[in-house]
């Protein structure tokens, strides 16, 4: 029996043809592997309102949301955003970032201290901190420039620990870095000693730049500001890396757009320990300016470890504004007064309170971060400090 010449030599043809098919997938697939991952969009964490740093408004993005823009772009990658309330410090890292809903997170203070080594982060790209507010002309130049002066001091605040102790100075307390500024404002403080980044941006979009910003430097009072990742994205981490030094100068234009304090800071000395558990830091940690909570839970006679759970995410949340376990001479957000102001109705006031938040009173809603749970410890907590006056 002859052989078939031509069903071998088209076996042959096909046998050549599928390896030089295979040989090209082996050249084309890397390349192809990598665009595929460029084509995948930067997905940036940000707060919605939380100008001067981020905003989901596309005329007024914010210093953050434009860094990421200009990152992705610089990446050759689209950009996505995961909207998340910034309220929430560590809790919104942990929910977003290593909840893995976004890939990076800008503006978190770089230090291992900052939720290492779950979060890992890249270079520094800017310096964030408390500032010296006062008009033209008034430089303080450090804490000796500001005896005999009211000082507006953040509440719990680093400012206000460092001044503590000191009684040629007169302290003006404030919750927030925007009734800080009313108080320089309104004649009622002569220097607010605030938050830098918003103090920045409140005089270039509200005060007409007629006040002069100072920059300090100390311990708990700046911090280099970096973007973090999850610890398995060392990669992406490296690119970032890798073209942040082409960007510093879109940074610093940025910086001056959004009204960011520059130049040479103060230098202050050590500061006294921090009285509260909330802590602050640049980014996340400080962004939010006005957080005030309340929360919900049983009437009967609180555990131990209920109250114990309860003082502790009390702490950690919602002392910003009402106090180191709930203490705080201001009788409206006094809330050792819950009973005495709601009587029977108490249990339900809070627990629309803390549900469904007061924004125009600065307090969010905190349905989406707590659980029930969670607010029964709170309120068993609050049942414990209850009194009629806060004198």
């Amino acid at each position: 029996m002859r052989p078939n010449h031509s069903a071998i030599g088209a076996s042959r043809h096909r046998a050549i043809a599928g390896l030089l098919a295979c040989a090209a997938a082996a050249l084309i697939g890397p390349a192809s592997q990598l665009q595929a991952e460029e084509a995948q969009p930067f997905r940036l964490c940000a707060d919605p309102t939380n100008l001067p740093f981020s905003s989901d408004s596309s005329s007024k993005p914010g210093f953050y949301v434009e860094i990421g823009q200009a990152l992705a772009q610089a990446l050759g990658r689209p950009i996505a955003y995961d909207w998340y309330k910034s309220y929430f410090g560590k809790r919104t890292v942990r929910v977003t970032l290593l909840g893995k809903q976004c890939d990076a997170m800008i503006g978190l203070p770089r230090s291992e201290d900052f939720m290492g080594p779950a979060v890992i982060f890249s270079e520094a790209f800017a310096k964030e901190g408390y500032a010296l507010v006062a008009a033209k002309g008034a430089a303080v130049g450090g804490i000796d420039g500001l005896k005999g002066k009211r000082v507006a001091v953040q509440f719990a605040s680093t400012p206000q620990n460092l001044l503590a102790s000191r009684d040629d100075i007169q302290k003006v307390t404030v919750l927030s870095p925007e009734e800080g500024m009313q108080a320089l404002d309104q004649g009622k403080a002569d220097v607010a000693f605030i938050w830098g980044p918003v103090a920045g941006w409140l005089n270039k979009t509200r005060y007409d730049g007629r006040y002069q910003i100072e920059l300090t430097e100390g311990e708990g009072l700046s911090w280099d500001a970096a973007i973090g990742f999850a610890k398995t994205s060392t990669e992406l981490r490296d690119r970032v890396n890798a073209v942040l030094p082409q960007l510093q100068g879109t940074i610093g234009e940025l910086a001056a757009k959004y009204g960011l304090p520059s130049g040479a800071p103060v230098r202050f000395g050590a500061v006294p320990a921090v009285t509260t558990g909330t802590g602050t830091g640049a980014g996340v940690v400080q962004v939010a300016n006005v957080v005030a909570t309340e929360t919900k839970g049983d009437a009967a006679a609180p555990g131990a470890e209920a109250v114990g759970a309860g003082k502790e995410i009390f702490n950690g949340t919602c002392a910003h504004c009402h106090g180191p376990d709930a203490i705080q001479s201001e009788r409206k957000i006094d809330l050792r007064l819950l009973r005495h102001r709601y009587g029977d109705e108490m249990r339900e006031k809070y627990w629309t309170t803390v549900h469904e938040g007061r924004p125009n009173k600065g307090m969010p809603a905190w349905k989406e971060v707590y659980t029930d749970d969670q607010f029964d410890s709170i309120y068993s907590f609050l049942l414990t400090v209850q009194t009629e006056s806060n004198d």
